[in-house]
């Protein structure tokens, strides 16, 4: 069978640009409108994308003067608009850091069987100090110490969705018997952070696990992802960069013991798309116009961990800039965004200018054969198993994609144009993972 691209939509309000929700078409109220996100889920789907996903973070993410702040809890969501698809994965960030695994394993078991298999769970461990103070600390959990938890709440999760075997259910309502008792089992784990006993409350879902995705490219991201990470979402803003983090992780997975084929790496996209090229250029032209620099400055201070007085629109970034291994948030986009400045001699102003539109992923501005030539290249040159879709304007932006790019890559043979599974797992060419625990403890 011929290897084909993966494609996952990233919801994100009016667009990945930031000054996306001031152009004349947008609505400023779609981070909160279900009929919008159902409108792009759909167009989606019916382009026979892999999934979409819904980032989230629990502290107030953006500065709300700048753009549209406001996000909806991404599971409950996903859940809405699982009623309104049929084929399409559907995937949640949620935080190991500010969650307990119980919680976290029932909401995501129950997705997947609202769902009929199609959830999938973006792991994050949370930087920044205002979601500690968020939650009663003082400061944020050092970086090792966050991956640490991760790695046991990820233990945790999976004895948890393991806790039920795959035919513990029979319904039999003749004999009044609806669960066979002992093939639901306690896990009984106890361990540095969590103490939790089981059964979890929900049976084995349709998938077994959801889809279990990652985004760090710290050291630590990336230890992570090789022993947990079924699909990787990363930021590289260049073709060698791509093919560098695409080669490391894949042979980290293997040093893991698993099969590479089973880590899919998907770099993040922002396209901006014209029927022409001049065409494109002027909307990209017209979106970093409206940039407030006000405003992008004091995000990109907190991501450098400097303050905002030292950064200057028309001067390169300051020489003493703190080093990965100083800050404890945001290590790995905090060195993309370093080296990429460093390496291009960019101003504030034009590092500002570029991060408005993807925060360090690749930005690309073309016709819709340049954009599929962009993505074919990648992917047949070892930097890509697909892409994390980020239009810089939405709704327009996908449905440009959907209508102009997507045709072009199936007649190329690159990117289906039915579905042949039912389940996310199915779409990215994943198994469903064997129940550990009932194995462990049948023997």
């Amino acid at each position: 069978m011929t290897r084909q691209l993966h494609f996952n939509l990233f919801l994100h309000d009016t667009g990945h640009h930031e000054a996306s929700w001031r152009l004349p078409e947008s609505d400023p109220h779609a981070n909160l409108s279900l009929a919008a996100h159902q409108h792009l889920t759909r167009v989606a789907e019916d382009a026979k994308f892999d999934s979409v996903f819904l980032a989230d973070s629990p502290v107030l993410w953006s500065d709300p003067g700048r753009r549209p702040a406001g996000k909806l809890e991404p599971t409950l969501l996903l859940a809405s608009l699982a009623a309104t698809t049929t084929r399409i994965g559907l995937i949640a960030t949620a935080s190991t850091s500010y969650n307990e695994p119980y919680n976290l394993a029932r909401r995501f078991a129950s997705l997947d069987h609202l769902s009929g298999g199609r959830a999938g769970w973006n792991i994050v461990t949370t930087a920044g100090e205002a979601a500690a103070r968020n939650f009663g600390l003082d400061d944020q959990p050092l970086h090792k110490n966050r991956y640490e938890r991760a790695d046991e709440f990820l233990q945790v999760s999976t004895k948890l969705w393991d806790s039920w075997a795959d035919d513990a259910v029979l319904a039999d309502k003749e004999a009044g018997v609806h669960a066979v008792r002992e093939r639901v089992r306690s896990i009984g784990h106890e361990g540095r952070y969590f103490r939790v006993q089981g059964a979890l409350n929900v049976p084995r879902s349709p998938q077994g696990y959801p889809l279990l995705v990652q985004a760090g490219s710290s050291e630590n991201g990336k230890e992570f992802a090789a022993r947990w990470a079924e699909a990787i979402f990363v930021a590289q803003p260049t073709l060698v960069e791509s093919q560098a983090f695409y080669a490391d992780i894949k042979r980290r997975a293997v040093t893991a013991g698993r099969d590479p084929d089973h880590v899919v790496v998907l770099p993040g996209i922002v396209p901006v798309i014209g029927d022409t090229l001049a065409e494109a250029r002027e909307l990209d032209a017209e979106l970093e116009r409206l940039i407030s620099p006000e405003f992008a400055i004091g995000t990109l201070a907190t991501v450098l961990g400097i303050d905002a007085e030292r950064l200057k629109l028309d001067e390169l970034l300051p020489a003493d800039i703190p080093a990965e291994e100083e800050i404890e948030g945001h290590k790995s986009r905090r060195t993309l965004i370093v080296d990429w400045a460093r390496r291009d001699n960019l101003t504030v102003r034009q590092l500002i200018g570029k991060l408005g539109g993807g925060r360090g992923h690749r930005t690309f501005t073309g016709t819709p054969v340049q954009v599929a030539d962009t993505i074919q290249h990648y992917f047949e040159n070892g930097a890509a198993d697909g892409f994390n879709i980020m239009p810089a304007v939405l709704p327009s932006g996908i449905e440009a994609f959907a209508a102009k790019v997507v045709p072009i890559l199936q007649e190329r043979g690159l990117f289906r144009t039915e579905y042949t599974g039912t389940t996310l797992r199915e779409h990215y060419g994943l198994p469903r993972p064997a129940n550990s625990l009932l194995e462990v403890t049948s023997r």
